[in-house]
């Protein structure tokens, strides 16, 4: 006759080992995971900040090309106006000193991603030092114009065009403004710009692109941690309820019966299940081997309580640790005898066992293990009933007490 397996399942319980072995492998399976997503997040969150970070550098220093070509055509501008050589100063400080077109184009060129927006800006520069050309020949006209002295080295090699040549110092200046204010040289100009402009678009582009990479792969990672976070916990729910399903909840209701001095249910885990049949098992001999006593060999005969051999063989079958032992004997009996008689001894003999009897439970065993001394064996007794103990001793003296 074969037995199914949900059959066999049903009978013998599943195993406590088993089922933690599995969940603690799950547990650590999923702690791994939760690690891996955990540094998926930081890595992704830390694209994310270099990107934002290398757009910020990158923006500023396209900024400040923009910032530096408007500054140089202003302060050549305002020169070819006015002749104030404090433009003029301003002009190749700004070209030779501060290099801002230089190092903004410097600084974008350290990231190999925006090799487009780097090229749109260099080619912006080109742009920017032909028109440098324009500027340098309009401030050379000036420098003719007014006289100033020395001239700055840039200029120096600059000479006038044949038609330039023998203008008057006003026409020179006003053929200067001319130069660096025409529709020309604003058409050169806004190509510039132009291209300074493509060049922050498409930074702004590849950053957005990257920002929106790093949001969709952090939220597919949030997801996942979410997701393996709940699974963690009904992990941890399943263990639980494992536990106290299988193991706890069984103890329990066993510790119950043992008190009852009953038979413990074969229930729960297959651990405690086996357990439980080799207590039950112990059980049955000890109730056997109880009643396998006859009346006569473990009981005295004259109080009708369990003699020394009926007490040896209880005390052999029980668990020490949970079971008190009272020893009561009688003060001055041999007195009592070779006064009164041992009929007399005896009568006293047996209202003793009635008595001790009487003020303990049904379950616990009342021994006379000599001439006048009494073992009370209490099943299933710890610490907690020293007092009622104490108490029952109190009451037997006090009713002993009474003569009659």
């Amino acid at each position: 006759m074969t037995v199914s397996f949900k059959e066999q399942l049903r009978a013998e319980g599943i195993s406590l080992r088993f089922i933690h072995s599995v969940l603690i492998v799950v547990a650590l399976i999923v702690s791994w995971v939760l690690i891996y997503s955990t540094f998926r997040l930081t890595e992704t969150f830390l694209d994310v900040t270099e990107a934002t970070d290398q757009y910020i550098e990158m923006h500023k220093a396209a900024a400040e090309m923009m910032d530096a070509a408007d500054y140089l055509v202003e302060m050549v501008q305002r020169y070819t106006l006015d002749g104030n050589s404090v433009y003029l100063h301003n002009y190749f400080d700004e070209a030779f000193e501060a290099r801002r077109r230089e190092d903004a184009i410097e600084k974008m060129s350290v990231y190999d991603e925006e090799k487009a927006a780097v090229e749109k800006l260099r080619k912006a520069m080109e742009a920017s030092q032909e028109l440098a050309e324009t500027d340098y020949y309009a401030m050379k006209l000036v420098i003719e114009a007014t006289g100033y002295s020395p001239t700055p080295e840039p200029l120096r090699d600059t000479e006038p065009r044949p038609e330039h040549a023998h203008l008057s110092a006003w026409e020179k200046k006003a053929a200067a403004q001319h130069m660096v204010s025409d529709e020309d040289y604003y058409r050169r100009l806004d190509r510039i710009r132009a291209d300074m402009r493509q060049s922050l678009s498409k930074l702004e582009e590849r950053t957005r692109s990257v920002q929106l990479k790093s949001t969709a792969d952090m939220r597919k990672d949030l997801r996942g941690v979410r997701t393996v976070t709940i699974i963690q916990a009904i992990a941890v729910i399943l263990m639980t309820w494992a536990t106290v399903r299988l193991g706890i909840s069984p103890i329990l209701k066993a510790v119950d019966k043992i008190r009852e001095d009953s038979p413990i249910p074969v229930t729960g885990a297959n651990e405690f299940r086996y357990l439980a049949q080799a207590y039950n098992r112990m059980f049955e001999v000890y109730k056997s081997s109880v009643a396998s006593l006859s009346y006569k060999a473990s009981h005295d005969e004259l109080t009708k309580v369990y003699n020394r051999t009926g007490y040896d063989v209880l005390l052999s079958g029980v668990d020490l640790r949970t079971t008190s032992l009272v020893l009561l004997d009688l003060d001055r009996f041999k007195d009592v005898n070779d006064t009164y008689g041992h009929e007399t001894g005896d009568r006293i003999l047996c209202k003793v066992a009635a008595v001790v009897s009487k003020h303990f439970r049904n379950n616990d065993c009342v021994c006379r293990i000599g001439g006048d001394e009494f073992v009370t064996i209490m099943l299933h007794s710890g610490r907690a009933q020293h007092e009622l103990i104490a108490g029952k001793v109190e009451q037997i003296n006090t009713e002993l007490s009474d003569t009659a």
